[in-house]
């Protein structure tokens, strides 16, 4: 297979949708795209192929770190900038739901 028709993918980690913690979001990662459709195995109905690059996938700390070990290689690649981070929660207690002086109204 040709190496030029694979181009790598340049992205950070996004977080995790089964718990509310940002660990390990801070990666940023290079995998490949797959580079030949997955096929059903006839003997045990697997889905298999072979693409060995759709095995690699490559931690970074930063974008440019990522950007200068593809450059190296020499592979094409392409940087998927993440979208802004929402703002932050301002974590509030439970006895502030009773305050006196709040200025929300009472939600019942």
């Amino acid at each position: 297979m040709p190496r030029e028709t694979q181009t790598a993918r340049i992205y950070r980690t996004p977080k995790s949708a089964m718990q509310s913690g940002r660990s390990r979001t801070d990666d940023w990662v290079l995998q490949f795209e797959p580079g030949e459709p997955k096929r059903i195995d006839p003997l045990t109905g697997w889905f298999g192929s072979g693409d060995m690059r759709a095995q690699v996938r490559l931690r970074f700390p930063s974008a440019e770190a990522a950007v200068a070990y593809a450059e190296a290689q020499g592979w094409p690649y392409e940087v998927e900038v993440p979208p802004p981070a929402r703002a932050e929660v301002k974590p509030k207690s439970y006895s502030d739901n009773f305050r006196f002086n709040r200025s929300e109204n009472w939600s019942h």
